[in-house]
């Protein structure tokens, strides 16, 4: 996500005679299992931090319908493991889709030219809108998406558009008219332990957020998150990143159902995926419950984060030792307008903000630079130094006006 993924994730069976993934389990388990040793390259099963055979992992993975690989999205290790695991599928599996949470479904067509050969990297960044809609760094994903143009695997765009979200986390789910839904069906609730999880990630963000206005952290005791929970802010949180999963799952679920033999793989934040509440829970509601999910863990903590419900099996990767520099951000969602660029959306706390920008602004010069595509306005941004001033130009209701954006000292 452009934004943050959030933190939970789903569960699977395995039998080994029935290519499923309880076999596997069952065959690793025994009255007093292994003390968990953690080492690169090794599955583990997150029930007991045994580890599990690859070769019977892979063939039971082979036969599912759908496989979610989750990710932290800066994190290069686990997009090289998700590398690995689309090659190591294709081998067992050559009808295969790849699922993407990166981009919206209103750029299928780009992504089908994109898988078809008719596009280069340059034009397919700049049609998908990439910078603008997904803002990571394109680099971490050119693998994957290259391996689905060298193989001609079809790619799925599963995301819906941030104003959805944004309006559902307003208003709530049932605030929307039906042709405001984009064709989503009604999520399925949350579970209790998908709430309270969805509470300590709402918290903390409140907490992040008084501390850059300068407030001081609420306390996050269990009482205070108890209330929290009770606010109708909250519900419509809930509402949300339920709208977010059921998107997904409905989009993962309509490419199965599109041909029933192949092997969708996604990709996707795996705070959709973790604990079996996000987007699995929705796949079962649509009734697909042969879900497989994996999860990449650093090598540094990887026995330290197990739980039998974390996913069904986990692959140790080297800790990250070569982030990205932190990039400077101006905190908008944008896309291309008649005469500028169009700002969709402010995220609190953000430069944006703090600048005066608002949802609507159409934004014309940065830095002295005309601004007609939403890849010229990130570029502009993304030269800024910490610390410097960015002036804007923009129109808002017919109206000019100037801005100054001004970049934090660190951007860390």
């Amino acid at each position: 996500m452009k934004y943050p993924a959030l933190i939970f994730l789903t569960r699977l069976c395995i039998v080994a005679t029935c290519c499923t993934l309880a076999g596997i389990h069952s065959v690793l388990a025994n009255d007093n299992p292994p003390v968990c040793q953690a080492r690169v390259a090794q599955w583990l099963d997150p029930a007991t931090g045994a580890e599990m055979a690859s070769g019977r992992l892979f063939f039971s993975l082979a036969s599912k319908p759908i496989v979610l690989l989750g990710e932290v999205h800066d994190n290069r290790a686990h997009h090289r493991w998700q590398h690995y695991m689309l090659a190591a599928l294709h081998s067992r599996n050559a009808n295969l889709m790849l699922g993407l949470e990166m981009l919206p479904r209103r750029v299928q067509p780009i992504l089908d030219d994109w898988s078809q050969g008719k596009l280069d990297e340059e034009a397919f960044l700049e049609q998908s809108e990439w910078d603008a809609l997904w803002g990571y760094d394109a680099s971490l994903y050119l693998p994957l998406l290259n391996f689905a143009r060298s193989n001609r695997v079809p790619a799925i765009a599963l995301n819906i558009d941030r104003q959805l979200i944004s309006k559902v986390g307003a208003e709530g789910w049932h605030s929307l008219d039906v042709s405001e839904r984009m064709g989503l069906s009604d999520p399925a609730p949350a579970s209790a332990d998908y709430r309270r999880r969805l509470g300590e990630l709402y918290a903390y963000k409140q907490q992040i957020r008084a501390h850059l206005e300068g407030g001081e952290a609420a306390d996050n005791s269990a009482q205070d998150l108890d209330t929290i929970m009770q606010t109708a802010e909250f519900s419509n949180f809930v509402d949300a990143q339920l709208t977010w999963d059921r998107a997904m799952a409905e989009a993962l679920a309509a490419a199965h159902r599109g041909d029933p033999e192949a092997l969708v793989v996604g990709i996707i934040g795996r705070g959709h995926l973790e604990y079996g509440h996000g987007i699995a829970h929705q796949l079962a509601d649509l009734g697909i419950d042969d879900v497989a999910v994996l999860l990449p863990v650093d090598s540094q903590d990887a026995c330290q984060s197990l739980s039998a419900e974390l996913a069904d099996a986990v692959f140790v990767v080297e800790e990250q030792i070569d982030k990205d520099e932190p990039r400077p951000r101006l905190g908008v969602m944008i896309e291309k307008a008649d005469n500028g660029v169009r700002v969709m959306e402010v995220i609190a706390g953000s430069v944006a903000e703090d600048a005066g920008i608002v949802a609507g602004d159409i934004i014309q010069e940065a830095a002295g630079f005309e601004v007609r595509t939403t890849g010229q306005l990130v570029d502009v941004v993304q030269r800024q130094a910490a610390g410097t001033w960015l002036p804007l130009k923009l129109v808002r209701e017919n109206e000019n006006r100037d801005l100054i954006a001004r970049f934090p000292q660190s951007f860390d």
